[in-house]
């Protein structure tokens, strides 16, 4: 079930009802109608991966209980039989193909003729989000960092509820368990703020980053046949594109969670204004980010034990990133870009620089400098998006290469572009970001509490009435997230 269908425009309101007025009693019979929501939201595309969904919470849940055990080496036994499992699940299904087909190749440059068997089975949605969120809980319970629970019902809860089910954010057991386990009343403020959250999210997904898809699309289809001013605008769409997409997802399901009396983890914050790509790193999928670091970057070491082990393990982190999003090399390339740009901030330790204010913190408009220096973030990010948004690597480097021959080739044409027609629909979609800049500006301190500074009510009712009048023009293209490919 999608956010952006009528679907979930009927299913959300008769939960919510359920919910506050029928199961208000009871906090079980709260956390049961929860589950079973999210069960049924999630079988709405699949009853086989559901299954699937099932199997591996109720496994997790009870490994649990072993890996508690206060005898050390077997407590480790039933974390690494844990940690292989989930990732062997994960493994068979989003990767096993991917190797196949790299052995395949290899085999074949040797003159060996094998023919490998594939898996002709779909890739479950969400899978890398819920297998992320189960193990983030068994390695708590192995670092004492959290206790088992007992109650299956409130683990289904915590791996399963459905906003954040099949595109994050990915929530961690000791900040999303406790809400689980204790008594929730209805909070008019809460509600409130979710709903703005939710309208903000809508417009984001349908308005604006699936009219800019289908510009996109078109152009990445036959790019050979575009000039080099036609590929950047597209590759700038492409950055709003997934940021509309992904963040709007975020935002809907922040928003839906707050509507039951939970919150969950930011997982974007406004990373458009970030000043450098460690500043980017902590505003763009931010429970990602913040999952590997706490999960592999410090027990790798971190940063305590040198230079050199730090920008191994920096290495490492974005690669398995890259590798986390796709079986496919192009994600790879991806994250090994966003490492070198990541580089010179680690060397130069400038990589905390920004972490306590945001971009014109007490300012209206950004000074030269930090213009300059989201302009410069955002080239970098925009150019790394080109091998994640292309097919294969070799797609990526011929639309890179096409933008450069064309500017050395015929630079007169390429600086005389601004006037002419616009027959591809670059310019046009572009507009469409224009609504996103300048709203993420105005809310760029608070990502919660979306039109909250608006100064006056009448002002944001109006707000409210022009951005529902654009989703409900828009909406009904059941158009999938991006995100849940992953």
């Amino acid at each position: 079930m999608l956010f952006n269908s009528f679907e979930f425009l009927i299913f959300l309101p008769i939960v919510f009802l359920l919910y506050w007025f029928v199961f208000n009693k009871s906090l079980k019979n709260q956390n049961i109608l929860i589950l079973v929501a999210s069960y049924f939201f999630y079988g709405w595309w699949s009853i086989p991966f559901l299954y699937l969904l099932i199997g591996i919470t109720i496994i997790d849940y009870y490994l649990a209980f072993e890996i508690e055990n206060p005898v050390i080496k077997t407590s480790k036994f039933w974390l690494a039989l844990s940690v292989i499992l989930n990732l062997g699940i994960l493994g068979i299904f989003k990767y096993y193909n991917f190797f196949i087909d790299q052995f395949q190749v290899g085999f074949n440059q040797l003159g060996i003729h094998a023919s490998l068997p594939i898996l002709k089975i779909g890739l479950p949605i969400g899978i890398s989000f819920y297998i992320f969120h189960g193990l983030s809980y068994l390695i708590d319970v192995y670092r004492k960092q959290q206790t088992t629970v007992k109650s299956l019902i409130d683990y289904g809860v915590f791996v399963s509820f459905f906003p954040l089910l099949v595109a994050g954010p990915i929530e961690r057991a000791n900040h999303l368990l406790p809400q689980v386990q204790k008594n929730r009343t209805f909070n008019y403020a809460q509600a409130v703020a979710g709903s703005r959250l939710i309208l903000w999210g809508l417009f984001k997904k349908v308005v604006v980053a699936d009219t800019i898809s289908k510009v996109v699309d078109s152009i990445y289809s036959n790019y050979q046949t575009h000039d080099a001013y036609t590929l950047i605008l597209c590759a700038v769409l492409f950055s709003f594109q997934i940021y509309g997409d992904f963040s709007g997802y975020s935002d809907i399901a922040l928003g839906t969670a707050k509507l039951f009396g939970f919150e969950l983890l930011s997982n974007f914050k406004f990373p458009y204004f970030s000043r450098n790509i460690a500043e980017f790193w902590r505003r763009w999928h931010v429970s990602l980010s913040s999952w590997f670091r706490d999960y592999l970057y410090i027990p790798l070491g971190g940063s305590k034990l040198g230079k050199y082990i730090s920008i191994r393990n920096t290495f490492i982190i974005f690669l398995v990133s890259g590798f986390w999003h796709g079986a496919n090399w192009t994600f790879i390339v991806w994250g090994l870009i966003h490492a070198l740009g990541f580089l010179p901030s680690l060397l130069l330790n400038r990589n905390r620089k920004f972490t306590t204010n945001v971009v014109a913190q007490n300012t209206i408009l950004p000074s030269i400098l930090e213009l300059f220096q989201m302009i410069q973030t955002f080239v970098f990010v925009t150019i790394a998006w080109i091998y994640f948004r292309a097919k294969d690597i070799e797609t990526a480097n011929q639309y890179i290469k096409k933008i450069i021959l064309s500017i050395i080739e015929q630079p007169n044409q390429f600086l005389g572009k601004p006037g002419i027609t616009d027959p591809n629909g670059v310019i046009n979609a572009l507009w469409y970001v224009v609504p996103v800049i300048v709203f993420d500006w105005i809310f760029r301190k608070n990502e919660r509490e979306l039109f909250a500074n608006i100064p006056t009510q009448t002002l944001r009712w109006i707000l409210y009435f022009i951005i529902g009048l654009f989703i409900a023009f828009y909406f009904g293209t059941k158009s999938s997230f991006i995100y849940f490919q992953f």
